[in-house]
């Protein structure tokens, strides 16, 4: 195999390097492409192929490289079709969202990408299921039970609790919390106070399950008081 450099490729997933590695089985043969070969692949422009021409003249070979070569080719190629896969349905998960107002709302909140707009609107369907935003957020698992017991002091789920529509609404709460200043500092706040990781998500999302409730009840999209951190 050969040596890398992690200063001259920093992201071994970069689709650009995906498609470097699936252009040649043999990966023997990319450490001799020519400039205008290696800018001739997708995604490769003069930037991208400069950083590869720099691990072309530190490629060293080992005797493995016959039988790890191969795999390697395998594998990039593989993820790269996985990666299209993904593509095409977040892409059909776009068009449903466009038909669905709650999940057109949600995905307004810097956080909530395709995915997860679309997971917690699904596993929602219709707010009318909810007579109050608290009965929303034990069902989005964002109100934990106390679970407290002498010197124990712990939370647990409660029966209603959708896992899914949780685990998306977690994903969202991690993004959330990085790229929103205001969200920043109140995770921030529930950290210093002793919480966990999870804990601190978790009182950030009951948070925002307020502010959602106002937004469908209203009709109106997020709105941010400061820029959000771009991702």
């Amino acid at each position: 195999m050969s040596r890398l450099s992690r200063k001259t490729i920093k992201k071994a997933d970069a689709l650009y390097v995906l498609r470097f590695l699936s252009f040649r089985s043999d990966l023997r043969q990319l450490a001799r492409l020519k400039p205008a070969t290696l800018r001739s692949i997708p995604g490769i422009g003069a930037a991208k192929e400069e950083k590869l021409a720099q691990w072309q003249k530190l490629a060293i070979f080992g005797s493995e490289i016959a039988w790890v070569g191969p795999m390697i080719f395998e594998d990039a190629t593989r993820i790269l079709e996985l990666k299209g896969k993904i593509d095409n349905l977040e892409a059909q998960m776009e068009e449903l969202i466009e038909q669905s107002p709650l999940a057109t709302l949600l995905i307004s909140i810097p956080g909530f990408g395709v995915v997860c707009a679309a997971e917690v609107g699904g596993e929602i369907g219709t707010m009318s299921r909810f007579d109050s935003e608290s009965g929303l957020a034990i069902y989005l698992g964002m109100a934990p039970l106390d679970n407290s017991s002498g010197k124990y002091k712990g939370t647990k789920s409660p029966r209603q609790v959708n896992k899914r529509a949780k685990a998306a609404m977690m994903v969202a709460m991690g993004h959330h919390a990085r790229i929103v200043d205001e969200s920043k500092a109140y995770y921030m706040k529930k950290r210093e106070e002793g919480k966990t990781y999870n804990q601190a998500l978790r009182s950030l999302g009951r948070h925002l399950i307020r502010v959602i409730w106002s937004m469908v009840q209203n009709k109106r999209p997020y709105e941010l008081k400061t820029k959000a951190i771009a991702i």
